[in-house]
């Protein structure tokens, strides 16, 4: 099923999805397709291993409401990743406040983006090396596995069994928390089913 992916994605994605740890939980095309399509959005058709934090002060008032609630906060803050990652990613998902900086060192990386030092933690478990000291490895060694190991982690598999766009807003809400990109995840997903068929 995998080798069918061999000219139709790129080669060093392929390459990372071909020596996966575990690739036990894709038993059947939907899955594999759905998983790709919400790697692939995540990722920009699995070009970016890094979370984006450089935002403007607009960008921020529309993505991050709830952390740059006025204008003047946004202006503060606006084009510097790493106050803005330390800001909106503070004392949550096992991050320390603001001033740790945790928040920018455990930002999204690998291809489903990957974020907080709890999931860092874990994942340094499931692959058995410390990405908690080399956060950095969860995006150049291990992109594609950290993507698999958080559907394994969610128990997002059974979400994918069915080839429905309900089925792909259902795990899109799993993956982004909302529904960000959902025409995106749509049309990928079918790109998808199409290719493997």
């Amino acid at each position: 099923m995998i080798k069918k992916l061999e000219t139709k994605i790129p080669a060093t994605p392929y390459q990372y999805l071909v020596n996966s740890k575990n690739l036990s939980n894709i038993t059947n095309v939907t899955r594999l397709a759905h998983f790709l399509s919400q790697v692939a959005h995540e990722s920009g058709n699995f070009k970016l291993v890094y979370e984006n934090l450089r935002y403007s002060a607009g960008g921020l008032l529309k993505i991050f409401p709830k952390y740059f609630p006025t204008q003047e906060l946004a202006n503060r803050y606006a084009m510097q990743p790493q106050y803005i990652g330390n800001r909106v990613y503070a004392n949550r998902m096992g991050n320390g406040n603001e001033a740790s900086g945790e928040g920018y060192l455990f930002r999204g990386r690998g291809y489903l983006q990957l974020t907080g030092k709890s999931n860092y933690q874990l994942f340094s478990q499931y692959v058995n090396e410390n990405c908690v000291s080399n956060p950095d490895l969860v995006a150049t060694k291990y992109p594609m596995d950290s993507a698999l190991w958080y559907f394994d982690k969610n128990k997002l598999w059974s979400l994918c069994d069915a080839s429905t766009p309900e089925s792909v807003t259902a795990v899109t809400r799993r993956v982004n928390g909302g529904t960000h990109g959902l025409a995106d995840r749509q049309a990928k997903f079918k790109t998808f089913m199409s290719l493997l068929s």
